[in-house]
């Protein structure tokens, strides 16, 4: 697999589900039984993106605080500040996938 295939797959996770909203009820019951089942990997890719984003800030902060360029250090943050929306976009998924019994 190409490597730019594994940086996807590391960091995206939707490669992992299906579509439930096209075919016929039992496809569509299919798709979802199997996105519920995949859920599981969610936390896995929060953890990714945390750290991700944990090192981004840490960067940034030697960036700012040892070599002394602030404007240089604000490409870090924002960088990883980009990681809480995306964590906040798989923990309501992973909640919905959780709790919610599923649309048939």
């Amino acid at each position: 697999m190409a490597l730019r295939t594994l940086l996807y797959r590391y960091f995206f996770f939707g490669w992992l589900f299906r579509d439930a909203s096209t075919g016929t009820a039992l496809e569509r019951a299919a798709a979802w039984r199997h996105n519920r089942h995949q859920a599981r990997w969610l936390p896995t890719y929060m953890r990714r993106w945390m750290c991700c984003g944990l090192l981004f800030y840490l960067v940034g902060l030697f960036v700012e605080c040892v070599i002394g360029a602030p404007l240089l250090s604000t490409l870090f943050y924002v960088t990883g500040l980009i990681s809480l929306p995306g964590n906040a976009v798989m923990a309501a998924a992973w909640i919905g996938f959780k709790a919610l019994s599923g649309p048939f």
